[in-house]
């Protein structure tokens, strides 16, 4: 993908996020620049429900612009701090998810209780509650995080990672859904989670690329339907 072509797919990953419920008017998204240059994310006064190709921005490993005025998130860190650390991620969300948050801030960890968590493996809760506004913290969440796909950050939100941004969107999702049914099912009894074994064996068929593929189009379809609308 050109430059150009990087920005519009971003664009349209937070809409449907934003769509969604999944992130709000914060929340962030991003795409590693080649050859080490930095990252593209969205700019910090962005308006996430009306976002254009003019609101991502690129800025290096500190955060400084590299074209253009407009300021990175101050959670920039985050996002920096998991490139740095994981040289196999292309992408990452920062989100504020309805029911993600709930899980935590009641104190419960994440249970895989639909098929499509098997696909994040395990998510844990990164314990302190704060802005991730530094690099100190940043790289908190990047050693907690690991070689995971993705963690929740407790009474505030969530992170996911991926080799392309159709993925990490993908992972978004799957993530809120599970978190969802958890909630739901804690309603009317104990949630039973998915065993080590099924998770296993569901996570490497449920990843195959066209079934990612089929979820990123389902939401692209969507999404364009309700701006016909």
């Amino acid at each position: 993908m050109n430059a150009e072509e990087m920005r519009e797919r971003l664009v349209l990953a937070l809409s449907m996020l934003e769509r969604e419920g999944i992130i709000d008017f914060n929340g962030h998204f991003s795409l590693r620049l080649p050859q080490g240059r930095g990252l593209m994310i969205n700019a910090a006064d962005s308006v996430r429900s009306r976002l254009d190709a003019g609101d991502i921005i690129e800025i290096d490993f500190d955060g400084r612009p590299l074209g253009g005025e407009r300021k990175p998130p101050m959670e920039f860190h985050l996002h920096v701090q998991i490139y740095l650390r994981r040289p196999d991620v292309q992408a990452v969300v920062h989100s504020h998810p309805l029911w993600s948050t709930v899980l935590t801030t009641a104190g419960h960890a994440s249970q895989p209780v639909t098929m499509q968590a098997a696909v994040l493996g395990p998510v844990r809760t990164f314990p302190k509650t704060a802005s991730i506004n530094s690099a100190d913290l940043g790289a908190e969440v990047a050693a907690f995080l690991g070689d995971a796909k993705a963690a929740l950050l407790d009474r505030h939100g969530a992170v996911s990672v991926a080799a392309s941004v159709q993925d990490a969107f993908v992972q978004s999702i799957y993530l809120e859904e599970n978190a969802h049914r958890q909630y739901l099912a804690m309603q009317i009894g104990a949630p039973r989670a998915l065993s080590d074994e099924e998770c296993g064996r569901i996570g490497p068929n449920l990843a195959r690329p066209f079934l990612l593929q089929k979820v990123w189009d389902y939401h692209v379809a969507k999404h364009a339907r309700h701006d016909r609308a």
